[in-house]
């Protein structure tokens, strides 16, 4: 009688009794780690297609913009690239720092000629250029790595919860027996497994693009100076390799 009275009570450890022995804490808790889950995989889905999109068309755009003997049919080919498209970006940043800096020069001479040089005024627009793309793609790397830390700990506290109860309830009836304290116990265990589920991906996928990131990184400074060579000094200086 006694184990089957357990094995009763170990079929109440299911989300049916979760949903049914929580409280007000414990549906926040809920919830917040439903809301941090979805989040997660949403900007998990949403990096992941455009880091693919990114490096896909990276190759494609910055052989070209090289390969065409053009500026202005370069210049036009960018133009027409898709609006998230980071290397036309800077690109297209550096060839209208150079336009504007054109302009001003011939427009007041000497003013703009003493303060920054073209070379300083093309650096200066590729730096801008280069940490927007960059920041462009870290969007969502920040509440990746917010689940990844917090979520065990929002768990946590739902398993705190379940188990304060589970003592409530042995205090008010005096019963320990697992009949008692299953669904309690169901609850913090299950909360725990909540939390996890939705660090463990958010983790992961920190880490990955994090580092999918960081190549990336490297290729926009290389292209910028080699940007920078070609509209300071008219011709692009091959990197030794």
């Amino acid at each position: 009688m006694g184990g089957n009275t357990n094995a009763e009570a170990m079929k109440q450890m299911g989300f049916a009794n979760l949903a049914q022995n929580f409280d007000w804490l414990g549906w926040v808790v809920f919830i917040t780690l439903v809301v941090m889950s979805f989040l997660s995989w949403y900007f998990i889905i949403a990096n992941g297609i455009r880091n693919a999109q990114v490096r896909s068309r990276a190759d494609k755009v910055i052989n070209d913009f090289w390969g065409n003997s053009s500026t202005q049919d370069a210049i036009r080919e960018l133009e027409a690239q898709p609006k998230g498209e980071p290397f036309s970006k800077i690109a297209l940043d550096a060839a209208s720092a150079v336009a504007h800096h054109q302009q001003s020069v011939a427009g007041t001479p000497g003013r703009l000629a003493e303060t920054l040089s073209r070379s300083e005024f093309i650096d200066r627009a590729l730096r801008q250029a280069v940490a927007r793309e960059s920041l462009r793609l870290e969007g969502g790397l920040t509440l990746l790595a917010t689940v990844g830390s917090a979520a065990p700990f929002v768990g946590l506290l739902g398993t705190v919860w379940g188990i304060y109860h589970a003592l409530i309830g042995i205090a008010a009836t005096g019963n320990a027996s697992m009949n008692a304290v299953a669904g309690p116990v169901g609850e913090a265990l299950i909360m725990t497994a909540f939390g996890l589920f939705a660090a463990i991906p958010a983790l992961f996928a920190f880490n990955f693009f994090n580092r999918s990131n960081r190549l990336t990184y490297a290729r926009f400074d290389e292209f910028a100076h080699d940007l920078h060579d070609f509209f300071a000094t008219g011709s692009r200086v091959e990197s030794q390799k």
